[in-house]
């Protein structure tokens, strides 16, 4: 992910917060293995130029998949990863955030509206999911019905926590913990991983940490990978819910070290 490093290595400060947003809004989509158009790219740099606004580039990317509509075979490719990265480049954009369960769904919904007609929509099924870390075996997401006290729970014992007095590093175990279970919940059909990444930014920023570096540009499959490992236990294979993957990325983020993240390491 190195299409807009040249702004962030020179540009002014107003164009680096542009680019830090699409980097990571273009780079979650490597977690359902999807990449961006080039066009898209293109369209991002006059954003991050100031020649158009954020809503010009989603009108721009709109007109552009209806044109190609019955016409090309490769769109559906490359829909998806446009269309969701210009809305969470959006949200990264804005200052607000809502810790609420409302306020969870209603990332979601913002993040997918125009892709999936279900955004913003809690499940109301069970769903499993193949993972390539568990060499096709699933993690145990919360029933559908148990789903909405689930976050309730989670973010009640979150908002009760008292981070005073702790230590970078026990803060970061902290919400290395939140961050698992929240995601483990799964209240979408699609879309959890990136969902749980942009509400985390927008978290994090809410207490005071800047996290404006490519840690969710570059290693967003890392990040569900190690989501996946920290949320998965099967006993009889001698596998134990283990955090230390996501607690390096965390690491990495909050406290600027330099663990390696790699992908090759959470394969059971």
């Amino acid at each position: 992910m190195n299409e807009f490093e040249e702004y962030i290595r020179q540009g002014e400060p107003q164009k680096k917060e542009k680019s830090y947003a699409w980097q990571t809004a273009i780079g979650l989509q490597a977690v359902d293995g999807l990449k961006p158009s080039d066009y898209l790219i293109e369209t991002a740099s006059q954003h991050i130029e100031g020649d158009i606004t954020i809503d010009e580039v989603r009108n721009r990317i709109k007109s552009y998949y209806q044109s190609r509509e019955n016409r090309a075979a490769d769109a559906n490719d490359t829909e998806e990863a446009d269309k969701v990265s210009v809305n969470i480049a959006k949200l990264l954009s804005e200052r607000t955030f809502a810790f609420t369960v409302a306020g969870f769904t209603a990332v979601h919904r913002r993040i997918f509206d125009g892709v999936f007609k279900f955004a913003g929509k809690i499940r109301d099924y069970n769903i499993t999911k193949q993972e390539w870390a568990l060499h096709g075996d699933t993690v145990l997401y919360v029933s559908a019905p148990d789903i909405r006290k689930a976050i309730e729970y989670d973010m009640e014992q979150e908002r009760a926590f008292d981070y005073m007095g702790l230590d970078m590093l026990q803060i970061t175990n902290h919400i290395t913990l939140f961050v698992s279970g929240l995601w483990q919940i799964h209240p979408f059909g699609e879309g959890n991983t990136r969902t749980t990444a942009v509400f985390t930014i927008q978290y994090l920023r809410s207490m005071g940490f800047d996290v404006k570096n490519d840690l969710f540009a570059n290693h967003s499959w890392y990040f569900r990978n190690a989501l996946v490992r920290a949320n998965y236990q099967n006993v009889q294979k001698g596998v134990k819910r283990n955090t230390e993957y996501l607690e390096r990325f965390f690491r990495n983020l909050l406290m600027g070290e330099k663990n390696e993240l790699r992908n090759r390491y959470l394969l059971i």
